[in-house]
This record gives structure tokens, sequence and C-alpha cells, in this order.
């Protein structure tokens, strides 16, 4: 497909030409020229898209999960998904006793 450069518009990619490539709108791209040849590519994210503060947060609820873990609070491995549902409903189970003997008072 060719397109003519005017002056005063911008340079715009056909719609074809995006779909072939996959952009999306909204999708950020990136400009590379070399040897004056303009290559367009999708941008991906960083490797660390979070502020220091949102990292901060992120840490500190990974670390509490992984005391979690350490203290024996989780459930699983589970092999199946019907290991998975039995424990779901022994819990369930164990939970509805409890909540019975304090509505009781």
């Amino acid at each position: 497909m060719t397109v003519t450069v005017k002056s005063k518009t911008p340079l715009v990619v056909p719609p074809s030409v995006r779909r072939q490539a996959g952009l999306k709108a909204g999708q950020q791209i990136e400009f590379e020229v070399v040897d004056g040849v303009i290559s367009i590519r999708p941008k991906h994210p960083a490797a660390d898209e979070y502020t220091p503060e949102q990292r901060r947060i992120v840490d500190g609820q990974l670390a509490a999960s992984l005391a979690d873990v350490k203290a024996g609070q989780v459930h699983g491995p589970f092999s199946t998904h019907e290991e998975f549902i039995a424990s779901l409903h022994k819990e369930a189970n164990r939970l509805n006793r409890k909540n019975a003997k304090r509505s009781a008072r």
C-alpha cells in the first residue's frame, strides 16, 4: 500500500496495515529510524510499571502472604479438583458450626 506524505497532514497508518500488524486502539507504539527506514512496533510494558509506593504496598502484601504460608494458614496444594471441592465443603461446614454456636447465645 502506498500513501502520499503531505506537509500539513500527519502520517497516517491505514487501518488495513494496523490490522495486519495487530495494533489495537490505545496501544502504545515505538518508532525507530535506521538508515532512513522507519520501524514501528508495539511498546512492551516495562519490567516494573509500579511506582515506588505501589511497589512497597505489593511487597508488603507478598510478605504477609508468605508469612501465612509459613504459619500453615493455607490449604492445598490439591491433586484434583475433587480434592479442592472437598476441602471447600469441609471448611464451609467448619465455619457453619462455629456460626451456629455463636448465634445460640
